[in-house]
C-alpha cells in the first residue's frame, strides 16, 4: 500500500499512529495541545519517538454517556483547529498525516493542506461524501465501526454476535468506499465506540477474523475505558493495560496501533513483532 509518498509493507512490522487531539475536551489529553505551537511540537516529538503516522483531530468523540457533555463544534471551528497544525507539521516532515474527522469539508481541506489519510470514525455513516473526497485526492481511508453516535454509543450497546455484526458493517463501509473510487482502505473495529467491556474483549480476542475482509487492521485501545474498568484506574494510569492490549492486538493481526504514548507502545510493538517474525 502506498500512502502519500510512503510505501507501506504491513507484512514486515506494525505501524504506529500517534494521537494528536487539538481539542479542549478529548477524554485523555483534551486541552494539552490547543495552540498551534504546542500541537506541532507534540506531533514532531511523537515522530522522533517512532510514530509512522500522526492523526490530527479537532473534535472530541468521547462518549457522553460516560464522561458527560462533549460539545459539538462547527465546521469552521474544526478547520481552524486542525489546518494550521497539519500545514506546519507537513512543512517540517514527510511523515504521514491523518485527519480524524467525520466531515467531508474538513477532510478535503486537510488533504489539500498535506494530509494523505482520512480517519472516519463513522465508517461513512455520518457523511458519505468523505469517500468521494478521499478518492478524488487519491488518499487512504480508514473506516471505523461505531454503533450509534458519540452522544449515544455507550447507552447500553447491544449485539447478538459482536464479531460478526461489526465485521458485516465494516464490509458494508468498504463497499461504499470502493464504489466511490477509494483504493486504499483500512478498517478499525472501533474499540470503545458502542461496545461494552465484553464486546471490546471479544473483538480483541477474535481480531484475526477481520483479516478475511482483506484490509489492513487498525486498533485503538490506548487509555480507553475498558482498561480502566478492568484495572480500576483513572485515564492517566492505564499504561500497562494499554501495553497488554497492544501486544495482544498485534499478535491477533493488527497492522496499525493508534496510541497516545508513542515511545512506550513503539517498544511494545517492536518486541511483539520480533516474536511474531522469528
Amino acid at each position: 500500500m502506498t500512502i502519500g509518498k510512503r510505501t507501506i509493507d504491513f507484512s514486515k512490522r506494525t505501524y504506529v499512529m500517534g494521537i494528536l487531539n487539538v481539542t479542549p475536551d478529548s477524554f485523555s489529553d483534551g486541552g494539552k495541545y490547543l495552540t498551534v505551537d504546542t500541537a506541532v511540537t507534540r506531533g514532531l516529538e511523537m515522530i522522533e519517538q517512532g510514530a509512522d503516522i500522526i492523526d490530527v483531530g479537532g473534535e472530541s468523540t468521547r462518549p457522553n454517556g460516560v464522561y458527560g457533555d462533549t460539545q459539538k463544534i462547527s465546521t469552521d471551528e474544526e478547520l481552524s483547529r486542525v489546518i494550521p497544525v497539519i500545514e506546519r507539521i507537513r512543512k517540517s516532515t514527510d511523515t504521514i498525516i491523518s485527519i480524524d474527522t467525520t466531515k467531508s469539508v474538513v477532510a478535503e481541506e486537510a488533504l489539500m493542506a498535506g494530509a494523505s489519510v482520512v480517519n472516519d470514525i463513522s465508517g461513512l455513516k455520518f457523511d458519505e461524501r468523505i469517500a468521494v473526497v478521499t478518492a478524488t485526492h487519491n488518499a487512504t481511508l480508514i473506516v471505523m465501526h461505531i454503533q450509534g453516535t458519540p452522544e449515544t454509543m455507550q447507552h447500553h450497546p447491544m449485539y447478538t454476535d459482536v464479531v460478526t455484526e461489526v465485521k458485516d458493517e465494516l464490509r458494508h463501509s468498504i463497499e461504499k468506499a470502493k464504489l466511490a473510487g477509494v483504493r486504499n482502505i483500512i478498517i478499525d473495529p472501533g474499540i470503545g465506540f458502542g461496545k461494552n467491556l465484553e464486546h471490546n474483549l471479544t473483538l480483541l480476542k477474535h481480531l484475526k477474523e477481520f483479516q478475511e475482509l482483506g484490509r489492513p487492521i487498525l486498533i485503538g485501545t490506548s487509555r480507553k475505558g475498558f482498561i480502566g474498568t478492568l484495572l480500576n484506574t483513572n485515564v492517566n494510569e492505564r499504561m500497562e493495560g494499554t501495553a497488554a492490549s497492544v501486544a495482544v492486538s498485534i499478535m491477533n493481526g493488527a497492522n496499525i496501533i493508534r496510541v497516545h504514548d508513542v515511545k512506550e507502545m513503539k517498544r511494545v510493538a517492536v518486541v511483539t513483532d520480533a516474536i511474531l517474525n522469528v
